[in-house]
């Protein structure tokens, strides 16, 4: 089993920033990849970025240039920074990571950008 407890969101302007966090426990050392999602009302959830063990990254092309997705292995930690947010962005974000038994997702996290 992996935990995931995401941090960090909150209300912030347009072109405003945030950084969101995952803390992660239990069976971490079996993952293969972590990343975040986020699920705006009434859309269904969408990749955001992704991270695998080798350090590799991906992302989606609306978040491009805008987000960094990147890790601290030493306090088992993910991290999500965002910048030049913008209304769309508006959604609840939430951690995921996978190993050899499953899949597994954090609580969410509340990301509002006003315009």
């Amino acid at each position: 089993q992996v935990q995931l407890v995401e941090s960090g969101g909150g209300l912030v302007q347009a072109g405003g920033s945030l950084r969101l966090s995952c803390a992660a426990s239990g069976s971490i050392f079996s993952i293969t990849r972590t990343g975040w999602y986020r699920q705006a009302p009434g859309k269904q959830r969408e990749l955001v970025a992704t991270i695998n063990s080798g350090g590799s990254t991906n992302y989606a092309d609306s978040v491009k240039g805008r987000f960094t997705i990147s890790r601290d292995n030493a306090k088992n930690t993910m991290y999500l920074q965002m910048n030049t947010l913008a209304p769309e962005d508006t959604a609840v974000y939430y951690c995921n990571a996978i190993n050899l038994y499953g899949t597994y997702w954090g609580q969410g996290t509340q990301v509002t950008v006003s315009s």
